[in-house]
């Protein structure tokens, strides 16, 4: 594996800087993998498994090259945001070059990790984020809903994966032997109304009464166990 020099400080001009190429080391995740795991629908298709959270990731320059991309779960008390954070930290990425990151998740982040990714974009000014979810994690608790809430008003860009993205990320991340991207049932109603929702919480106007709204419909609120890091 080719590695990219680290700057430990600004560079002087004159000195050379060399950007880093792809560092594609990671396993591509299998097609059935992809399909449970980002899978929109409101209801785990049968047989029933296990949402857990993926995190792929795409490292941009502004003109659309990629330098860097990979793929991140949970591990133990770790999310996969947490990780995420920890590998573009690890780059040295030069200060004075822009990059455009783009993230496909299976949830939405939780509240502890939408504030470490506020603090980490916060001090990276050469960096913009983009999040594409394909569900909404306790979409219906306030909390949650703040988190969403501080990444929009931090710049980062927080939206639902449509076609689009799902194409994206299965060319992308998926060990797919060249078989194109096939939608399954519904694809596109689910993510209109999952992106619906995303925009009732993301909008000012109507965010005192999301709570309110949802708890109408039975939904309940999380338990303190379900909050655990091995719940996503």
């Amino acid at each position: 594996m080719t590695k990219g020099w680290a700057w430990t400080s600004l560079p002087r001009p004159g000195d050379c800087i060399w950007t880093p190429g792809i560092r594609n080391t990671m396993n591509l995740l299998k097609t059935n993998i992809f399909r449970q795991q980002f899978g929109n629908q409101p209801r785990v298709p049968q047989p029933c498994y296990r949402r857990k959270t993926y995190l792929c990731y795409q490292l941009k320059q502004l003109d659309g090259f990629t330098l860097d991309k990979g793929c991140f779960q949970n591990k133990k008390q770790r999310h996969a945001e947490t990780r995420f954070i920890d590998k573009i930290t690890s780059l040295n990425l030069d200060p004075n070059q822009r990059y455009r990151i783009i993230c496909y998740v299976t949830w939405s982040p939780c509240p502890a990790c939408a504030g470490e990714l506020v603090d980490f974009i916060n001090g990276q000014d050469n960096l913009s984020l983009q999040i594409f979810a394909s569900r909404l994690y306790f979409h219906w608790v306030r909390v949650f809903q703040r988190g969403l809430q501080q990444l929009q008003a931090a710049q980062v860009s927080v939206a639902v994966m449509t076609r689009s993205e799902f194409e994206d990320c299965w060319e992308e991340f998926v060990d797919n032997q060249g078989m194109p991207f096939e939608s399954w049932d519904k694809l596109e109603q689910y993510s209109e109304s999952i992106s619906r929702r995303l925009q009732r919480i993301l909008s000012p106007s109507n965010w005192n009464n999301l709570e309110d709204s949802f708890r109408d419909l039975r939904l309940g609120s999380p338990s303190p166990s379900s909050l655990r890091s091995d719940s996503r």
